[in-house]
């Protein structure tokens, strides 16, 4: 049974003195995706919601976009729980991943982008994948556009006072990280600021294709009116999550990194990035974000 936590025996040493205790620490395990059979990529990862990171992986690698393009997601070697809606997995936790091996087995009428089909990577909880995928492959697997008013809604316009409530409610959502502070956490929140779903993992990319793959078992995609936080850096990687998923909005707590601006501008991503208590910086995207109102306060 994956754990997402374990306890190790640690020497504490504290004001000169020194003490001999247990200490809980994040579990990482290898984690390999299969599709159709055939080996794809391993991540590292936190055991749990193993579906729902495989689903979401393979959302931003432009597989998958709605729960019809799944026929069903198993853990191989015959432990099998649960089909592609995630709800065995969820009642019995991970009980059944011994062998910490999913497959995904899509749908037969889903054509699998040319990239995928080339792609056997190992991943690690720290840089995602390595080697990853270029603008120009984003431009030709993206299925949804960047687009906060479909269904004639008005755009999403944010207040930057409730950007910055934003990492407090996120870090009070992450159970397991006070336990070990080893974990990484991202969160869905509504443009009022309400927190939909949050997950935690030892890799800040695993965490996204969670709350993703939830999202698509769940038939939420796109993603059209939401925020995504991530508690780390904003990558080129999770800037192309946000966009695979048709994510209006991403906001972190670090720094982006250059590509991740330019696919931010050129994808119609607003980014956000250094989200620290009332101060931002606006990489790109600024149409969403009540600029000109915060001026007139400050």
């Amino acid at each position: 049974m994956g754990r997402v936590t374990e306890r190790r025996r640690v020497i504490r040493v504290r004001d000169g003195q020194i003490s001999r205790r247990p200490d809980t620490l994040v579990a990482e395990e290898p984690l390999e995706i299969r599709l159709n059979g055939k080996p794809l990529a391993i991540t590292m990862r936190t055991p749990g919601d193993d579906f729902a990171l495989a689903a979401g992986f393979l959302v931003s690698e432009g597989v998958l976009a709605s729960a019809d393009d799944l026929q069903n997601i198993l853990y191989c070697a015959g432990a099998t729980y649960g089909d592609a809606s995630g709800a065995d997995e969820a009642e019995h936790g991970t009980g059944g991943n011994t062998y910490n091996i999913v497959d995904v087995v899509t749908a037969p009428d889903v054509r699998l982008p040319d990239i995928t089909l080339e792609r056997n990577v190992y991943t690690t909880s720290s840089c995602g994948l390595c080697g990853k995928a270029s603008l120009d492959a984003v431009r030709t697997t993206a299925r949804f556009p960047i687009d906060d008013t479909a269904g004639g809604a008005p755009p999403v316009r944010l207040e930057p006072s409730l950007l910055a409530a934003l990492p407090d409610r996120l870090r009070a959502a992450q159970r397991v990280f006070d336990r070990t502070g080893g974990l990484h956490a991202a969160a869905l929140f509504t443009p009022e600021g309400e927190l939909l779903d949050v997950r935690e993992d030892v890799g800040r990319h695993n965490a996204v294709d969670k709350l993703v793959g939830r999202a698509l078992q769940s038939g939420r995609l796109p993603l059209a009116r939401t925020i995504l936080l991530v508690s780390g850096r904003a990558s080129f990687e999770l800037a192309q999550k946000a966009v695979m998923a048709g994510i209006p909005v991403l906001a972190a707590v670090s720094a982006p990194s250059s590509l991740a601006v330019d696919l931010a501008e050129e994808s119609g991503l607003t980014l956000v990035g250094f989200l620290r208590g009332s101060s931002m910086n606006v990489y790109a995207g600024e149409q969403r974000i009540a600029l000109r109102a915060a001026a007139a306060q400050g």
